[in-house]
């Protein structure tokens, strides 16, 4: 990729002071000695000043979306990929040559890749914790390697969501892999956790955690001790920051 004049890239969200992305591209920068290349945090309060942003640096590179505007930010973008728009999520916008906004779901590839070497055969059904963007991508994962699957939620709507309260040892027996999308347990309120029964899990279990801050999250601890396989969503975060760059420079 030749260099050109000072590029920025940034990532999309609400209080994301915490950000892995910007410490994870601004160290990718240095390795290649793109010395013009910045990654910034675009840290905005509402949806509707995301134009400002596209606006005010003409230089953009590319963008990084994550809570709570993976969904909201689409009615703001020229066109999705095919992949994005069944998904109905996005978390990386590419700016293409005529300078449209071009958003992609970079989520899938990420969690996929990240969980695919852990994958048992009796690993068939799958519980997403949490309905937002994040969890649509999982669903989409899921979909594509045939785990069925659905979704928790404190309000179930419809016949691909359940209740909290709904989840027995018989249907523990069943859903195997148990996947968090909620922010429940990210530091500093590292305490919290969705409210499943533990005592139920058993070492056939799965439990993949979005959250990679702390690196043992309470619901993959709570697992552990059953037995369960654990992991956290660090290597999906590295994979689809990878991902994003490749569309970027595509």
């Amino acid at each position: 990729m030749k260099e050109e004049n000072n590029k920025i890239f940034g990532l999309l969200g609400k209080n994301i002071s915490y950000s892995f992305s910007r410490g994870y591209f601004t160290e990718k920068f240095e390795k290649l000695n793109l010395i013009n290349h910045k990654y910034v945090n675009f840290d905005i309060q509402k949806i509707q000043d995301f134009p400002a942003i596209t606006k005010e640096n003409q230089n953009l590179g590319g963008i990084n979306v994550t809570i709570p505007y993976k969904e909201e930010v689409i009615p703001f973008l020229d066109k999705l990929d095919e992949t994005a728009k069944n998904i109905g999520a996005v978390n990386t916008i590419k700016f293409t040559k005529r300078g449209n906004l071009k958003g992609y779901n970079s989520d899938v590839v990420g969690f996929e890749n990240s969980i695919k070497p852990l994958l048992k055969k009796h690993h068939k059904n799958a519980l997403i914790l949490g309905t937002g963007g994040a969890s649509k991508a999982i669903a989409y994962a899921l979909n594509k390697n045939n785990i069925k699957f659905k979704f928790v939620s404190r309000k179930p709507e419809g016949n691909t969501e359940i209740s909290y309260e709904s989840l027995t040892q018989e249907k523990l027996q069943k859903y195997t892999v148990i996947i968090n999308c909620t922010p429940l347990g990210t530091f500093p309120a590292i305490e919290k956790h969705p409210n499943i029964p533990y005592q139920f899990i058993t070492e056939n279990h799965l439990l993949f955690d979005l959250i990679y801050n702390p690196e043992v999250s309470t619901f993959l601890s709570k697992g552990k001790e059953k037995g369960a396989i654990i992991k956290n969503g660090y290597e999906m975060l590295q994979l689809q920051a990878e991902e994003s760059w490749r569309i970027w420079n595509d």
